[in-house]
């Protein structure tokens, strides 16, 4: 294994998981503590948009990473996470699934205001975007 794929392995997040919200699974990616508190202290109240791009990394030999990335109007809030979609490949068949990215605290249950929702407006780019992770498990000969 190369240093590089070594420091991308270092920088992956995972804690994330699914949650069960009327009736269906959606995507979450669980942040610690204090980083969920700082995101809704600086976005409570605040007419809020949350643009998302997700950046695709791989290697060719089958390994693929995506950066999900999540900046936050009205708050100068941007948070990058890193995750290997080798292991998570069914967190990004949820995303596109429901076009919908929940954001928890590990103290997370339902009703507790320790889960933050994000509505992806464009389907087709998750779409388009599961597809080029999926080419990207598939190592070239």
């Amino acid at each position: 294994m190369n240093d590089e794929m070594k420091e991308l392995l270092k920088r992956v997040h995972s804690n994330i998981t699914s949650i069960e919200y009327g009736g269906n699974d959606i995507p979450c990616i669980v942040l610690e503590e204090k980083k969920f508190n700082e995101i809704i202290k600086n976005v409570a109240g605040k007419p809020l948009s949350v643009f998302t791009n997700l950046n695709i990394l791989h290697n060719g030999l089958g390994n693929v990473f995506v950066e999900i990335v999540l900046i936050f109007s009205n708050s100068g809030m941007e948070e990058k996470i890193l995750i290997y979609a080798n292991e998570s490949i069914g967190f990004f068949e949820l995303l596109k699934n429901t076009s919908i990215l929940a954001i928890s605290s590990p103290n997370f249950s339902m009703g507790n205001n320790k889960v933050f929702m994000i509505q992806l407006p464009n389907p087709q780019k998750i779409n388009d975007a599961l597809e080029i992770i999926r080419q990207g498990l598939k190592p070239r000969r």
